[in-house]
């Protein structure tokens, strides 16, 4: 069971990264068009332009002190899984 999980994850994983390459080529189509809105027959698509800010925390942390960046510090625990493929799992798929 935990063989098919480990090739499963695996093939997931190759199968959404090639997606996300797709779907980004396809947003840079989409914005290169200039137009706001795009009809087609199973959808719309908005294209609409927003403002975000970023935190420098490089600047930030040459202002406060150590103290004062540790008071504001928050940790959290996370779980990181990675992969190593034995084989050419395209082919398998």
């Amino acid at each position: 069971m935990t063989a098919y999980l480990a090739d499963r994850f695996t093939i997931l994983k190759q199968e959404i990264d090639a997606l996300t390459k797709e779907f980004e080529a396809v947003k840079a189509e989409i914005k290169a068009t200039g137009l706001e809105v795009i009809e087609g027959d199973y959808a719309t698509v908005v294209v609409s332009l927003s403002e975000r800010s970023t935190l420098d925390t490089k600047a930030v942390k040459e202002l406060l002190t150590a103290k004062q960046i540790a008071a504001c510090t928050k940790v959290t625990l996370i779980t990181t899984l990675r992969d190593k493929p034995k084989v050419n799992i395209k082919a398998m798929a």
